[in-house]
């Protein structure tokens, strides 16, 4: 019978093999720094906050299609990959959305109120999926950066909200993506990985 602290040992070390094996991911990131680039362009072009608002709404059910885009292109096919803590995708995937009722309340009452609420509530998983691929601080860091960057920006610059805010979201997007892809490069892989990541 495996113990506790031997079982959390095997976790880690399939979630950290998870992480080299699929990059961290990074197809995902990568599509919500293209996605967020589109919304700050769109704030410049579009003179109606309302259009604005609509086609971020309508337009955000294209993230996940488009990681599936890039993911294909890189080679990263996190969609088949199968481990014991992936079960955890879910769950972190539905508590996320629970945002939307804040978004469409927003729209409905304070327009300028929905970069904000986008910006964070589109950023509450990433600590999970910092946890499943075992690099807990670089998706937390993400999600803070990134909380606290659109605060400051929404509220000390407000001309920003539908132009700089999702510019930097898709700047700290990139940043982050950088950062992924470093940090799982396989230089940084610690010997006797390599088996857990062919598969």
């Amino acid at each position: 019978m495996i113990d506790s602290v031997e079982l959390k040992k095997m976790l880690f070390a399939e979630r950290e093999a998870t992480f080299f094996r699929l990059r961290g991911g990074y197809p995902i990131p990568l599509a919500g720094a293209t996605w967020w680039a589109i919304l700050g362009a769109m704030g410049y072009f579009l003179h109606s906050r309302n259009l604005w608002i609509f086609l971020a709404f309508v337009t955000s059910g294209a993230l996940f299609p488009l990681a599936l885009l890039f993911a294909r292109l890189f080679k990263v096919d996190f969609m088949h990959d199968k481990t014991a803590a992936m079960d955890v995708l879910f769950p972190t995937f539905a508590s996320m959305l629970l945002f939307w009722p804040i978004a469409i309340s927003a729209y409905w009452t304070y327009p300028q109120l929905v970069p904000l609420v986008l910006a964070i509530g589109m950023s509450i998983h990433w600590p999970v999926i910092g946890w499943l691929y075992a690099r807990t601080a670089i998706y937390t860091t993400h999600a803070v950066v990134r909380a606290v960057a659109c605060f400051v920006l929404w509220n000390w610059c407000p001309s920003s909200r539908f132009t700089v805010l999702p510019c930097t979201v898709s700047a700290i997007y990139l940043l982050t993506v950088c950062t992924i892809l470093v940090a799982s490069s396989p230089e940084r892989q610690k010997p006797g990985l390599e088996d857990t990541t062919a598969g």
